[in-house]
């Protein structure tokens, strides 16, 4: 989780952001603690969105944005405003390669390491089956 911890009782503290990794486009839950009356949040990956106090939990509060579609991939800070206060953790969340949506499905920037993985499994497969059907054929010859 991203998270830090600040102050307690002075201020914004424990910024949690989740999830921590998230395309873009993708809807992000930020809760705060020492943030009693809300606030705001700001990020170069979204647009500065406010913070509403939860009730019942003695000073947290909460807010969703939705990330930039345009968002850079990469890690991403989030600057909590409350009370005059401020708080910043500079590693709060990471955006990955977005997905295009449309017809015809969505695609993602570029092959993963699961996609190679797949990939080569199934050419392994290809080889290892064509050797197998091949020596069946020249021992069928010999008979």
């Amino acid at each position: 989780m991203g998270g830090v911890a600040g102050n307690a009782g002075f201020g914004p503290s424990n910024i949690v952001a989740l999830p921590s990794v998230i395309s873009r486009a993708g809807q992000l839950t930020l809760t705060v603690d020492g943030c009693r009356s809300g606030g705001t949040m700001t990020s170069d990956a979204f647009p500065r969105t406010g913070l509403s106090p939860i009730s019942g939990t003695g000073g947290t509060s909460r807010g969703t944005v939705t990330v930039n579609g345009n968002a850079s991939p990469g890690t991403h800070s989030i600057t909590i405003n409350c009370g005059g206060r401020t708080l910043t953790n500079p590693s709060a969340f990471t955006v990955i390669g977005g997905v295009r949506g449309g017809v015809g499905g969505s695609s993602s920037s570029g092959a993963t390491a699961t996609d190679v993985a797949i990939g080569g499994g199934l050419i392994a497969t290809a080889l290892i089956g064509g050797g197998v059907f091949w020596m069946r054929r020249r021992a069928e010859r010999r008979t």
